[in-house]
C-alpha cells in the first residue's frame, strides 16, 4: 500500500473504531474530554507507525492497545501528584482488573461503553447546540471543520461548543454511566432529540445553499441504529430510526438535477429508496410491538414515522391517506402541543377535507402570532389561498415567505411560484 493508501485506510478506520475507543477509554479515565485526547493520541501513533509497519489485521484492537497504554500513563502521571509512588501500582492494578481486554472492548455486544458515551454527550446540563457538537464529533467521528461545515457556522464556534461542553461535564462531575430509572427515560429524551436535530437539519436545510445536507442525514441514522441496538426495548427509539429510515428514502427525488428542491407531490416516487423503505416499515411494526407489550402508548417519533409510512405506502400522490395523516397530526398535536405541528396538521387537513378546511387552522395560526417569523406560514396560507383563486392574496403571502426563508434554494423556489401568481393574475 501507498502512503495516500494507508492514510485513507487511517480515515475510515478512524471514522467506524473512534466513538468505540473514546467510550473504552472513558470508562478508565472517567473524563470524556481526557479519552478523546488518548484517542487523538492513539490516531497520531498510527499516523506514526503504520506507512512504516503497515495497517494491522484489527486496526481497531491496536487503537484501543495504544490509547490504553496512553490511558495508563495518565494515571500514572496523576497518582504521582496525589499519593506516594509505592501506591501507584495497586490503583493500577484494580483498574486493570476492572477493565476488560482489548477484543474484548471492541466486541462487546451490549456495547455498554458505547451507551455511556452516547448519554454523557447528550447530557441535559448541556445546551442542545453543545450536546450536537459533542455527539457529532464523539460519536459520528466528524472533525470539528465538517460540524462547522454542515451547520454553517464559524469552526472556532463549533470548537468552543465543544471545549464548553467538556468543561461543562467536567465541572459538574457527570459521571461516565448509563442512567437508571426515572432518570434514564429523561436522558434518553435528551438523546434522542439530538439525533433528532441532526437529521432535520440534513433533511431541509435551515439555511445556505443547499436544500439538504445528506451526510448528516447518513450520520443521524447510523446513530439512530446504534442506539436501536442499544437500548432495544424502547419503542420510541425504534420509532425515530423508523421515521429517519422512511424520510431518507425519499433523498434522491427530494432534489433536482441543479439541487432545486422537488416538492412531496412531484417527486418521481420511483427513486425512492424502497430498501430504506422496508427498513422503516420495520422499525415501525416493532416499535408498535414493544409499546403494546408495554403500556400501549404511542410516542411521537411513533406518530411521525406512521405518518411518514402513510406517504411510503402511496404508490401515487392520490393514494395517499390524508384523512389519516390529519388524524396522527390531531394526535401529535395532543403529546407535543407546537405550532409548528400545528401547522403541518392543518396542510393535511386541507388536503383530506378540502382548502378552505385547512386555511381556517392556518388563518388561526396567523392570529396567534404563533408563527410570525416562519416562512412556512405564509407559503401554507399562499397554497390554500391558490386552490380557492384567491390568486393576489396568495402572492403577497408568498412575497412574505420569500423575505422570511433562509435557504437560498427555498427563497429561489417560493420566487418562482411567485412568478405563477403573478402570471396567473395577468
Amino acid at each position: 500500500m501507498t502512503a495516500t493508501d494507508i492514510h485513507r485506510a487511517i480515515e475510515a478506520v478512524w471514522r467506524i473504531e473512534s466513538a468505540r475507543l473514546i467510550a473504552g477509554l472513558a470508562r478508565i479515565v472517567r473524563d470524556v474530554g481526557v479519552a478523546e485526547e488518548l484517542a487523538q493520541d492513539a490516531l497520531v501513533a498510527a499516523l506514526e507507525q503504520w506507512p512504516e509497519s503497515g495497517v494491522p489485521r484489527n486496526p481497531g484492537a491496536w487503537l484501543m492497545a495504544a490509547g490504553k497504554n496512553r490511558a495508563i500513563d495518565h494515571l500514572r502521571r496523576n497518582k504521582r501528584i496525589e499519593r506516594k509512588h509505592e501506591e501507584i501500582g495497586i490503583e493500577l492494578e484494580a483498574r486493570q482488573m476492572a477493565v476488560p481486554e482489548v477484543e474484548a472492548a471492541l466486541d462487546d455486544p451490549v456495547g455498554d461503553d458505547l451507551l455511556r458515551l452516547v448519554f454523557t454527550a447528550c447530557h441535559p446540563v448541556l445546551a442542545p447546540e453543545a450536546r450536537v457538537a459533542l455527539t457529532l464529533r464523539m460519536l459520528g467521528g466528524l472533525t470539528t471543520g465538517e460540524i462547522a461545515r454542515a451547520f454553517l457556522v464559524s469552526e472556532s464556534t463549533v470548537a468552543q461548543r465543544i471545549v464548553r461542553a467538556k468543561r461543562t461535564l467536567a465541572e459538574k462531575q457527570v459521571p461516565f454511566e448509563v442512567p437508571r430509572g426515572e432518570e434514564l427515560a429523561a436522558r434518553l429524551t435528551s438523546v434522542t432529540e439530538v439525533i433528532y436535530l441532526i437529521f432535520n437539519e440534513g433533511y431541509a436545510a435551515t439555511a445556505g445553499d443547499d436544500w439538504m445536507r445528506p451526510g448528516l442525514c447518513d450520520d443521524a441514522l447510523r446513530l439512530g441504529r446504534i442506539l436501536a441496538e442499544l437500548a432495544p426495548q424502547e419503542p420510541e427509539v425504534h420509532g425515530l430510526v423508523a421515521m429517519m429510515e422512511l424520510q431518507a428514502s425519499r433523498g434522491r427525488a427530494r432534489v433536482g438535477p441543479k439541487g432545486e428542491p422537488v416538492l412531496l407531490y412531484e417527486q418521481n416516487r420511483s427513486l425512492w429508496d424502497q430498501l430504506l423503505i422496508r427498513r422503516g416499515l420495520a422499525a415501525l411494526d416493532r416499535a408498535y410491538k414493544l409499546g403494546e407489550a408495554q403500556d400501549g402508548d404511542v410516542g411521537p417519533y411513533v406518530l411521525q414515522a406512521s405518518i411518514a409510512a402513510c406517504h411510503a405506502r402511496a404508490n401515487t400522490p392520490e393514494q395517499t391517506d390524508w384523512r389519516r395523516i390529519a388524524m396522527l397530526y390531531r394526535e401529535l398535536v395532543r403529546l407535543q402541543p407546537s405550532p409548528v405541528v400545528e401547522l403541518n396538521r392543518a396542510v393535511a387537513v386541507g388536503m383530506a377535507f378540502g382548502p378552505a378546511a385547512g386555511l381556517e387552522l392556518v388563518d388561526a395560526l396567523s392570529a396567534a402570532n404563533a408563527l410570525e417569523n416562519y416562512h412556512l406560514l405564509p407559503s401554507v396560507r399562499a397554497d390554500f389561498l391558490m386552490k380557492l383563486g384567491r390568486m393576489d392574496e396568495a402572492r403577497l403571502e408568498l412575497e412574505r415567505a420569500v423575505s422570511l426563508a433562509q435557504n437560498g434554494r427555498e427563497k429561489a423556489l417560493l420566487a418562482e411560484r411567485v412568478q405563477k401568481c403573478v402570471a396567473a393574475t395577468s
